[in-house]
């Protein structure tokens, strides 16, 4: 059985929405996604590390449109594995199982990977928004999943996709 590395935040949960409205909420203007494209988080929102490190960023998170519905499918197909970097903010550790206990059930705990890097995941196929994590995956297929910080950015040899419907035409048909 084949085994998919999908990476939790920008894409299973809507961190920019976490951003935005948090930004929104100290300084009472909105940024919109148009206003993030070719930019990390750090270049746009000036809290984003006090954000990242606030009690709830991670926890109550969003759900990216599709995924539930798709994952549990890929789910009964694949070997799926959420892999996420959280080592780079430790204090999410239980914020992020949490949420994947709330919003997928049928995750199980051996399927949850937390991480410093991503270059140890041995799998076949990766879902990610991160050039990094993708170029050095060793694995067949890799798809690029679309966020304001990669749009402007050619995908190369990854396969951009923009939607979990999109993933689906993909990995189950």
């Amino acid at each position: 059985m084949k085994k998919i590395s999908v990476d939790m935040d920008g894409v299973i949960a809507n961190v920019y929405n976490q951003f935005m409205s948090m930004h929104k909420e100290e300084f009472g203007t909105e940024i919109s996604p148009q206003d993030l494209e070719g930019k990390f988080e750090t270049e746009v929102f000036p809290e984003a590390l006090k954000y990242v490190n606030s009690k709830g960023f991670f926890r109550n998170a969003p759900l990216i449109e599709g995924c539930q519905n798709v994952l549990e499918r890929l789910n009964d197909r694949y070997k799926v594995f959420i892999v996420s970097a959280a080592m780079e903010f430790p204090n999410s550790l239980a914020e992020k199982h949490d949420w994947l206990r709330e919003h997928f059930p049928f995750i199980l705990w051996q399927q949850i990977v937390f991480c410093g890097s991503k270059e140890i995941i041995n799998a076949d196929i990766m879902i990610d928004d991160h050039f990094k994590n993708l170029n050095s995956f060793s694995g067949d297929t890799t798809l690029l999943f679309t966020q304001p910080h990669n749009i402007l950015t050619d995908p190369g040899k990854h396969t951009r996709v923009n939607t979990w419907e999109e993933i689906a035409n993909i990995l189950l048909t």
